[in-house]
C-alpha cells in the first residue's frame, strides 16, 4: 500500500471513492515546487513544476495497488505518476505517488490557479457527466 496526493477533481471522497471502489477519509496536505491550472476545456486542473509553488489537495492514506491502477487508468496518458513528498497539517512529512501534467500537452494548461471551490459549485456536475467512474 501506499499513500496518493489529490489536488483537482479526486480531493471529492465521492469521486475519488467512485473511480478506485475505496472509502477512505483523506488528510489535507500541501505540495511544495508546483502549481495547479486548469486544463482548458475541462473542468479539472493539471500541475506543473514551479519552484517557490505550492499545491493545496488532500492526502489518501494506504491506497493498495488495485486503487493505483484503477487511478491510472483514469488519470490515462493525460498524466504520469510521479512520487512526491507532501506536508500535512501538523508538519509531517509523507511520501506519495501524485499525477502530474504530461510535459507533452502543458500547452492545454490555462495562466491562473484552479479554484475547487468553484468546481464544487459549477464544474462538479459537469464533470461527472463528461467523465463517469470506471465501473468498480
Amino acid at each position: 500500500m501506499t499513500h496518493c496526493f489529490t489536488y483537482g477533481s479526486l480531493m471529492c471522497e465521492d469521486i475519488f471513492t467512485a473511480v478506485t471502489g475505496l472509502t477512505l477519509s483523506p488528510l489535507p496536505a500541501q505540495l511544495a515546487g508546483y502549481t495547479r491550472h486548469p486544463v482548458i476545456g475541462t473542468d479539472y486542473p493539471g500541475i506543473q513544476p514551479a519552484e517557490g509553488k505550492s499545491v493545496p489537495g488532500m492526502l489518501y492514506l494506504d491506497v493498495p495497488h488495485d486503487g493505483l491502477a484503477r487511478l491510472d487508468h483514469f488519470e490515462g496518458d493525460e498524466y504520469l505518476r510521479e512520487r512526491v513528498q507532501v506536508r500535512l497539517s501538523d508538519g509531517r512529512i509523507e511520501s506519495a505517488w501524485v499525477y502530474v501534467f504530461h510535459p507533452d500537452q502543458r500547452e492545454r494548461l490555462a495562466a491562473g490557479d484552479w479554484d475547487f471551490e468553484h468546481f464544487l459549485a459549477e464544474g462538479k456536475a459537469r464533470f461527472l457527466q463528461r467523465h463517469p467512474p470506471a465501473p468498480l
